[in-house]
């Protein structure tokens, strides 16, 4: 069981076939990795809910699979932010809510990821949306277009409607993926989805979210994150609530690449310790 003070902490997804040999018991099933998961981990990105809104069999089934103090980060569907680009989808939203709602106290946040032609064009339809979002929940806004990273007047706007809001701006740092070399298989294909921006780094609100996407080379990484460690424990020493989620072309080393990162914390204080299993039959990493 990981220890940790306010600062969650997790990858992607809480299931991959290839942690069956790695961190969670070689007979485990897909059914219990959220439970095997929620034991090494204290946070999770909900991408599920990006592309299928569950059912409440099934949150009620992933409530109870986990301990207490384990938060889930849901996306808003992709018909709300993608296919609507946010224009008329009052309904929708409140749907979505409303589904998530008995759980309330058990998701860290609900992120908006934005496309990248989401632009300062579109902030009125952003100023709307969270307008119509409820207490009851922390939320997070994701963006790609290069304006609101180009520290203008349009990336200002964007700040000052997540800061009046209360609303978290997601951060991206994608550094290390972009320095792998190669464009080929499945690096070439997350490179593709993964958007090339520059690591912005500011708090809108409580709960400030960082999505770190890494070199698949696990320990070339520490080059890019170890002002991470400085940061998160400036925002958990200000009070706030941080998340920080480990990714790579290949997720299933994700993990791993989370477990050096707290390990390499400064001083040996580190606010969250992970201390992975190993199956007998997973090959080195290092």
């Amino acid at each position: 069981m990981p220890s940790f003070s306010s600062l969650y902490a997790g990858c992607p997804m809480w299931h991959m076939d290839a942690w069956s040999s790695s961190i969670f018991p070689a007979a485990s099933s897909a059914a219990q990795s959220l439970y095997h998961y929620s034991r090494l981990f204290n946070s999770v990105e909900g991408n599920t809910s990006f592309y299928q809104i569950p059912d409440q069999a099934n949150l009620r089934r992933w409530q109870q699979s986990v301990p207490e103090h384990f938060r889930f980060c849901f996306k808003f569907h992709q018909g709300i932010s993608h296919h609507q680009l946010l224009l008329n989808v009052e309904q929708q939203t409140l749907d979505f809510l409303a589904r998530f709602r008995p759980m309330a106290t058990q998701i860290g946040c609900l992120m908006l990821q934005l496309p990248a032609h989401f632009g300062p064009q579109h902030l009125p339809r952003l100023q709307h949306f969270l307008q119509l979002l409820p207490e009851g929940f922390h939320y997070g806004v994701e963006v790609r277009h290069p304006a609101f990273f180009a520290k203008g007047e349009e990336e200002r706007q964007f700040n000052r409607l997540l800061l009046d809001r209360g609303v978290n701006r997601v951060i991206m740092d994608t550094r290390g993926l972009f320095s792998a070399k190669g464009n080929n298989g499945l690096l070439g294909e997350v490179k593709m989805k993964k958007p090339r921006v520059p690591v912005n780094v500011i708090a809108t609100a409580e709960r400030p979210i960082v999505r770190f996407v890494g070199h698949p080379d696990i320990p070339t990484n520490r080059r890019f994150y170890q002002s991470w460690h400085s940061k998160l424990q400036q925002w958990l020493d200000e009070g706030k609530t941080p998340f920080m989620f480990f990714h790579l072309a290949d997720n299933a080393d994700a993990p791993f690449l989370a477990e050096q990162f707290f390990q390499d914390w400064p001083k040996g204080s580190s606010p969250f310790a992970i201390n992975l299993p190993r199956q007998a039959s997973q090959t080195s990493l290092f």
